[in-house]
């Protein structure tokens, strides 16, 4: 018989470490909104999330890898936007969050979930949180209980 892991969507013993940039924090705002409650509509606690806010998201990286290392969290949330401009900086900020977000999972082993906004437009940042699109914040919730059951499960 073929056995099959699946993740649950319960958050009742995990403890969560949102990181979310002050950047753009007219969007970023709404992820840490939506994040949240997704935790707590799945049984979290205020005590079992702890938010860490940096500069921006490139900065996002180094907090991470220090709350994934720590021991502490059995998961941890990215939360930023990037909106693109009229210069290369989107592309380097992106290619390094994104690089350094899969090198911490790869590191510690906890799961570390990507929920940073790459947009070309600030109205397709505002349709990723909470409008039109769902809030990407929320998702990147949901991704964090479920990876932290399959890897508990494993």
């Amino acid at each position: 018989m073929i056995k099959h892991i699946k993740g649950n969507l319960n958050a009742d013993k995990a403890k969560f470490a949102i990181v979310v940039s002050r950047f753009n924090d007219f969007i970023t705002s709404k992820l840490l909104e939506g994040a949240i409650d997704a935790l707590q509509r799945h049984g979290a606690g205020e005590e079992q999330i702890t938010v860490v806010w940096v500069p921006g998201s490139i900065e996002i990286t180094p907090a991470a890898k220090k709350l994934a290392s720590c021991g502490k969290y059995n998961a941890v949330i990215c939360l930023g936007t990037v909106i693109r401009g009229q210069t290369g900086h989107y592309e380097n900020v992106c290619q390094q969050v994104s690089r350094g977000i899969g090198q911490i999972n790869y590191d510690t082993g906890v799961p570390t979930i990507f929920g940073i906004l790459t947009c070309d437009t600030i109205e397709q940042a505002i349709e990723r949180a909470g409008t039109k699109a769902g809030n990407a914040g929320a998702s990147a919730a949901v991704s964090a209980m479920e990876m932290v059951d399959v890897l508990g499960q494993i």
